[in-house]
């Protein structure tokens, strides 16, 4: 058996149902909605177990209730008696969301608040997943504690994950976002990267300048995802290549587009695909993804 470990923030999500006044209620975050996919692309002999912290209040406990009904291991998740999880409201307009949140008090910004907590989470794990938003809703002190127990995860032979997942409004100013990116992709043996986000807050020119960035930075593989254009990726050997993706059907939501090509890739990687395999299946899974409404999608995982 397999076991990987998905780090981060799931939060409350209240979207239009269609009826005036009436809201609908899920649950989703970038990491979160990693690890679901990846949960429903993977066979029984794999494990995932998600890491954050939550409260002890209804919400908190309907959260848990939705992670343990989709078989997402909970046993590293903290529940605080003074905290409670984050909440945001979706508006959608031609495919695209956006966000108003309610989170500058989430109990996910202690999940590495106890750092013997983390290494017990981590013990075990074949592959930790995480994420730029994961770093950023902490302090300081507490991504300097995330990277140390991912570094020595990384020294047992563990495979690090990390998508950069760039949102500068989390932090205190684009320069702390970048070296803290930084900081992270040194820890870590595979990132995944959005071009469009690097070229704005790196100003990297093209998708080759991005890997190269994040191979002199410590990374040892990078994969660039591009929307609907060219993968770009490269192993340790810094020799980069090109893949082209399926096209696209339709695009109801984008939500959730670069976490799920991320479950794709992985789980196919995971089954010992090729890189190429591995993009092609993550761009299916994400196209399942965006041709319908919201992040997290039950039917999004077909049989190949």
């Amino acid at each position: 058996m397999g076991r990987i470990v998905s780090i981060g923030e799931c939060m409350g999500e209240l979207s239009e149902t269609g009826t005036p006044g009436t809201l609908n209620m899920g649950f989703a975050g970038d990491t979160l909605n990693t690890a679901y996919y990846l949960r429903r692309s993977l066979g029984p002999d794999w494990q995932v177990d998600y890491v954050t912290a939550i409260g002890t209040d209804g919400l908190s406990q309907r959260m848990l209730d939705f992670l343990k009904a989709e078989d997402i291991g909970t046993h590293h998740i903290a529940q605080l008696a003074d905290k409670t999880i984050g909440l945001y409201y979706i508006t959608l307009k031609d495919g695209e969301r956006s966000f108003t949140y309610w989170r500058s008090d989430s109990a996910a910004k202690k999940l590495a608040s106890d750092p013997a907590a983390l290494a017990r989470a981590l013990d075990g794990a074949d592959l930790a997943y995480w994420s730029g938003i994961t770093l950023a809703i902490l302090s300081n002190q507490d991504r300097l504690a995330l990277i140390e127990a991912l570094s020595q995860f990384a020294g047992r032979g563990g495979t690090v994950v990390f998508d950069p997942n760039l949102r500068p409004r989390l932090w205190d100013n684009p320069e702390s976002m970048r070296g803290w990116i930084h900081r992270a992709a040194a820890v870590s043996d595979l990132c995944l990267p959005s071009f469009e986000d690097e070229a704005t807050w790196f100003d990297d020119a093209d998708p080759e300048a991005t890997i190269k960035r994040y191979l002199a930075e410590g990374a040892r593989r990078v994969v660039v995802k591009n929307g609907a254009g060219y993968v770009t990726f490269a192993g340790s050997n810094g020799e980069i290549s090109t893949s082209a993706i399926p096209p696209v059907e339709q695009v109801v939501d984008t939500t959730a587009a670069g976490d799920s090509f991320n479950a794709g890739y992985l789980a196919a990687e995971l089954a010992g695909a090729s890189v190429a395999d591995a993009i092609t299946a993550g761009a299916r899974l994400a196209a399942n993804v965006i041709g319908a409404r919201g992040a997290l999608v039950p039917d999004a995982v077909r049989p190949s």
